[in-house]
């Protein structure tokens, strides 16, 4: 049985579980359970600590797990990524008071960072040549200049309110850019039941991104039609009872589906048609 680890807290937590029931996976669970066994597809999934993931993965304990790419890095583990999922987006900055003496990164140099991700900011202070010292804390970091313990702060940022609130700043770049992965472990080798778990996902994923697109055309801006919805290989189109007029269908993407239309309105397509997706294989 495939024994897979999801996060049973944070902001990943809810998103994976909604995408495995999309995928057919998950299908009954309680709130508190610790473990859940799906049999009808002979999966186990253990529901840990965000930052315990990658560790079980990477002993082989379990098979593969979906875990945030930051706390991948920060816990130092190994795993191999299967597959992006979308969502549990991120952006890792730097951030300092604003009206300080830190304006670039080049002014951290001797100065304290604090953060609660200390394997990452370590990696990259690293890269950068940067001599800092790192202050660890669990969280609420954005305390630790205030409190005199550090002089900037590493963390996640998402809207960046808190940061603005504290009355810090973001300096440059964001050093690292985070969202859900699925991963296996660096000696898992090939398996069936992993390869169909990231197929089922990947086609959750397309239905989410695309929107089936039907409309009628006339034979003479087929061509034309075409260009504006490719498709994902190319347009399905069929004659229709009228002479002169075909019935295009073709996969767009849903965020773009509105412009779409108008273009394809102006063309002189008819009977604009979209339909959601609710599962696929491509």
């Amino acid at each position: 049985m495939l024994k897979v680890a999801i996060p049973n807290k944070g902001q990943l937590s809810e998103p994976a579980k909604a995408m495995l029931r999309e995928a057919g996976y998950f299908r009954s669970a309680h709130p508190r359970d610790l473990v859940v066994v799906d049999p009808v597809n002979e999966v186990e999934f253990f529901l840990l600590r965000p930052r315990d993931v990658a560790l079980y993965v990477e002993k082989g304990t379990l098979d593969a797990g979906i875990t945030g790419l930051d706390l991948l890095q920060d816990s130092g583990a190994k795993g191999e990524t299967l597959l992006e999922l979308g969502f549990g987006g991120s952006r890792f900055f730097i951030a300092a008071p604003r009206d300080g003496a830190i304006k670039g990164f080049k002014d951290l140099a001797g100065k304290r960072i604090a953060t609660s991700y200390p394997t990452i900011l370590k990696a990259w202070l690293s890269k950068n040549k940067i001599n800092s010292e790192i202050v660890t804390l669990d969280g609420a970091v954005e305390n630790a200049i205030r409190l005199n313990v550090a002089d900037a702060i590493a963390d996640v940022v998402d809207t960046g309110t808190t940061v603005t609130q504290a009355g810090l700043a973001l300096i440059g770049e964001p050093i690292l850019t985070s969202q859900a992965i699925l991963i296996k472990g660096p000696n898992k080798g090939a398996d069936e039941e992993i390869s169909t778990m990231v197929r089922r996902l990947s086609s959750v994923i397309v239905a989410r991104t695309y929107v089936m697109l039907d409309y009628d055309i006339r034979e003479a801006n087929v061509s034309k039609a075409a260009e504006i919805t490719p498709g994902i290989e190319s347009p399905t189109i069929s004659p229709l009872h009228e002479a002169g007029w075909v019935a295009v269908r073709a996969l767009v993407k849903k965020d773009t589906v509105h412009k779409v239309m108008d273009e394809l309105y102006e063309l002189g397509a008819r009977g604009i048609l979209v339909t959601d997706i609710a599962a696929c294989r491509l």
